[in-house]
């Protein structure tokens, strides 16, 4: 068994929390431990332990248990090791009326693992979580730090078809749709556009 070393922040990600405690008056350093776990989180190849919450909580200044409670109210932050693509399906409702059940079936069905399951290879990891925030594209998937929307079962099998070939994807909606403009392109003030285009 070998001795794993204590979490210390990286030369950079030292300046960098520097950075972000300085963004608040003087005595609130603790309202920066958002972005400080984020950054743990990162620097430790995506997920938390208590130990490194407990290295924050004393970083900050602040009770242990504090620190405890906003890395376990969101879900952002990951509590045991996550592949290296982190698949979250939206369930909340926009996205469970426009299909969110036949996505995450086609994840299950692509990646032969369930909820909060990672691939043998370590390469994907599944959850399911409340809210992307992207309802008007319906239903949506955050992967990492990025967001698919206007997702089909067949788009969805792609996506990560692509993803563990290494092959380019772009984030947004997947069938075409410009940000969350109505699908098939503008509806109103056709006319006026026009009459701007030839002026």
């Amino acid at each position: 068994m070998t001795d794993m070393k204590p979490f210390v922040w990286s030369a950079a990600n030292e300046t960098l929390a520097q950075h972000h405690i300085s963004k608040y008056p003087e005595g609130r350093q603790q309202s920066a431990v958002m972005p400080l776990l984020d950054m743990a989180q990162r620097q430790n190849g995506g997920h938390l332990t208590i130990e490194i919450m407990e290295y924050i909580a004393a970083y900050l200044g602040m009770a242990p248990i504090k620190v405890q409670e906003v890395a376990t109210f969101y879900s952002m932050y990951n509590h045991k090791p996550v592949g290296k693509h982190h698949v979250q399906v939206c369930g909340t409702t926009p996205c469970w009326l426009r299909g969110s059940d036949d996505i995450m079936a086609a994840c299950k069905s692509k990646l032969g693992i369930g909820l909060g399951e990672t691939t043998a290879d370590g390469q994907f990891t599944l959850s399911e979580v409340e809210c992307a925030g992207a309802c008007v594209n319906a239903p949506a998937v955050a992967i990492n730090d990025d967001y698919f929307e206007d997702l089909t079962p067949e788009s969805m099998t792609k996506l990560l078809d692509d993803l563990a070939s290494g092959k380019p994807v772009t984030p947004g909606p997947q069938n075409g749709r410009q940000t969350s403009a109505p699908e098939g392109g503008a509806t109103t003030l056709k006319d006026f556009i026009g009459k701007e285009e030839g002026a």
